[in-house]
């Protein structure tokens, strides 16, 4: 298989390996890594590999793997950082599993590599590289946003002369593909930026943005704010067989163009049409996610394909809390996006990706004074989370014991979706 090279002959030429039906094999991984990083001056500089954490499926170890031994010799330092966005942080024992070492033996599986969790929550690990103004927020985001935004993010990244975004591409309910710059903001940034970007896909609509192609005005947000890192910014951008190890494709170079080759191709192999909309839709969710904050994907990327009034179960029994990090979801509960904004001024101090996640989660609806709150569809939660805080945040609430997804899946008005997260569902 041949590695195609498009652009002209600079450091910043995008390559790419693989297609929608290509599965790589390990060794042509590691042999595209090693001939990228070939190519790049990194002899006596510092990187920082900037990975995802494991509520995405990636073949990490061989990704790291391969960065690593390109690396080694050459750089002065590695560091690699896990971009937790606001999720939890990830322990020791954990981050052994996801990079690929026995927990303790960081030193002899990765030799001179340290391991960070983006500590989203600490200012003291935070630096600002400057600041989008409002009048430009207001272009990026198509006049919904019109305040300054302070561009913060982990200094690990400014502290080393080249930052590697390492990680998958996936259809994403608020930038439209994840990957790329992602990495940077959310993924290693500090809370105004994570904020402004969810909110403002919140104000899209996640039905409306997910899986949108292209340069979104969430996309466009982010990839100003890195504009703004002085760092050097590459990105290996991967292709992966949701719910595997398997890789359909990789393109290296700068973040913007490398992400936009892997999109194609994600465009093409994580998303699935119907030729109806169906009446329910059970989600089981995969151990990888562990709170509700990450396993309401089972929604988002079955939403554009339930009828009005239908419903969707996200099964998860071994769920037992709404989020790790962000208590405020209990008290704000779970709405669409206008029950928000006719009370906007009882909700606006609320951390605004708190809100964007309650949007996200309870889909299209409309509020008014007469009616109130209609909601297109009906939210059901299948967990170990008790019933009576289920309702308090005003969603449905299933036994998972009732749940037979073998005889669901037999119903003609249900689809069930094993592994259900990363593959998007939309109607032709």
């Amino acid at each position: 298989m041949r590695t195609t090279r498009t652009g002209p002959s600079t450091a910043l030429d995008i390559a790419r390996l693989g297609d929608a039906s290509t599965a790589l094999t390990p060794d042509q991984v590691r042999s595209f890594v090693g001939e990228q990083l070939a190519a790049v001056d990194v002899d006596g500089r510092s990187v920082c590999v900037i990975v995802p954490d494991a509520t995405r499926s990636c073949p990490l170890p061989l990704l790291l793997s391969s960065v690593h031994g390109a690396l080694r010799g050459r750089a002065s330092r590695v560091t690699v950082l896990v971009a937790l966005g606001t999720h939890a942080p990830m322990s020791e024992g954990a981050l052994a599993i996801h990079l690929g070492y026995r927990d303790g033996e960081l030193e002899a599986r990765y030799p001179g590599a340290s391991v960070l969790n983006h500590q989203w929550w600490d200012p003291a690990t935070l630096v600002s590289v400057g600041t989008i103004g409002a009048h430009r927020l207001g272009e990026l985001s198509d006049g919904r946003l019109h305040h300054e935004v302070d561009v913060r993010l982990n200094r690990a990244v400014v502290d080393h002369d080249i930052a590697l975004i390492v990680g998958p591409v996936f259809p994403h309910e608020v930038v439209g593909f994840s990957g790329g710059t992602k990495y940077l903001f959310p993924g290693v940034a500090g809370p105004d930026v994570i904020d402004v970007s969810h909110w403002l896909g919140a104000l899209i609509t996640s039905a409306e943005i997910i899986g949108t192609r292209g340069t979104t005005p969430v996309r466009a947000l982010i990839d100003e704010a890195a504009s703004l890192v002085p760092t050097e910014l590459l990105a290996l951008c991967v292709v992966v067989r949701s719910g595997s190890d398997e890789l359909h494709a990789m393109a290296f170079g700068e973040p913007e163009a490398a992400w936009a080759a892997a999109a194609d191709v994600s465009a093409e192999v994580h998303v699935r049409y119907l030729d109806a909309p169906v009446r329910r839709v059970l989600s089981l969710m995969p151990a990888r996610y562990e709170d509700i904050w990450t396993a309401a994907k089972g929604f988002y990327k079955v939403e554009p394909v339930v009828a009005d009034g239908g419903q969707v179960v996200v099964y998860a029994p071994h769920v037992r809390r709404l989020s790790a990090t962000h208590p405020e979801i209990a008290e704000v509960g779970y709405h669409c996006r206008d029950y928000f904004l006719h009370d906007w001024e009882r909700f606006r101090h609320v951390p605004w990706g708190v809100l964007a996640h309650a949007t996200h989660l309870r889909g299209a609806g409309t509020y008014d004074e007469v009616a109130g709150e209609r909601c297109r569809v009906t939210v059901t939660l299948a967990t170990a989370i008790p019933e009576a805080e289920v309702r308090a945040v005003n969603l449905d609430h299933l036994d998972p014991a009732d749940v037979d997804p073998q005889a669901w899946a037999a119903d003609p008005g249900t689809l069930v979706v094993a592994n259900a997260g990363e593959i998007l569902f939309r109607l032709r």
